[in-house]
């Protein structure tokens, strides 16, 4: 059986494509990571809107543009699982790869650029710093302190949907997000398939609800739904190839939907090997 490719690919960014929380990073600097660390998961789990938290978390820290732009780094030394490779495989194939993310864009796009997705397909939330706080005069490039945040579709749980949205605007081909959190699974009305990704954080109402459940460290099994298992062979990575069957065939994926792990398990039976 046919499985049908997915040629637009979205991915979450923080405990998606790297194994942190840039907000928690930034909490952790400012030794106030449990205060934040509450109010991420509740807004990850669903228990709060993102809208609820997003600014209490930014005015408990007060990072610094320099402390910002670390996460940076925080991110690249973080990387999940493959990611890279994922990325690579997609987009030399001819899917078109995005990142949305409810992270400071800063880090988020220099980190994206890293992965080799396009600027122009990354959103995150811009954030503005104050200029003049405290002896101004005195003070050096990037310690400037964080004054407000540009709030909207990412700065609340049910906002990723629009971007998807505007981003797929006038495209073809069908889409698929790929993400651990509930703000993730609420977007999925505006994509084709919700793919939840518990290789992080395996949080409850995601993993309950997403259509197609990743439960493994790893994110390689997500090119045998994006393209279709009939497309493994010709990875031109063997090793990347096996790794995958192995995954599901040791349970990688989970499947919420019957008909829909029916076609999966019937097309991946039916790969060339």
């Amino acid at each position: 059986m046919r499985w049908p490719p997915y040629k637009h690919i979205f991915f979450d960014c923080d405990s998606t494509l790297t194994t942190i929380e840039g907000i928690d990073v930034l909490a952790e600097t400012a030794k106030k990571k449990w205060r934040v660390e509450v109010l991420t998961n509740a807004a990850m789990n669903g228990d709060l809107d993102l809208g609820e938290v997003y600014e209490k978390r930014l005015k408990a820290v007060k990072p610094s543009k320099k402390q910002v732009q670390a996460i940076r780094s925080a991110y690249k030394r973080h990387i999940v699982e493959d990611a890279v490779e994922v990325i690579r495989l997609l987009q030399n194939n001819s899917y078109q790869v995005y990142i949305i993310s409810g992270g400071l864009a800063e880090p988020v796009e220099e980190f994206g650029a890293y992965l080799g997705v396009p600027r122009d397909h990354i959103r995150a939330v811009d954030v503005q710093y104050n200029e003049l706080s405290g002896n101004w005069w005195q003070s050096k490039p990037g310690e400037e302190r964080y004054l407000a945040y540009e709030a909207g579709a990412l700065t609340v749980s049910d906002g990723k949907a629009e971007v998807v949205e505007a981003l797929l605007a006038g495209k073809n081909g069908r889409s698929l997000l790929i993400g651990d959190g509930t703000s993730d699974l609420l977007a999925s009305r505006a994509v084709d398939l919700f793919v939840g990704f518990g290789g992080v954080v395996a949080r409850q109402r995601v993993q309950a609800e997403a259509p197609v459940f990743i439960n493994t460290p790893s994110i390689a099994p997500l090119l045998a739904i994006a393209m279709g298992p009939a497309q493994l062979h010709s990875l031109g990575n063997p090793q990347l190839e096996q790794k995958i069957v192995q995954q599901i065939e040791t349970g990688a994926l989970t499947f919420q939907n019957e008909q829909l792990e029916t076609k999966f398990q019937r097309a991946f039976s039916a790969r060339p090997t």
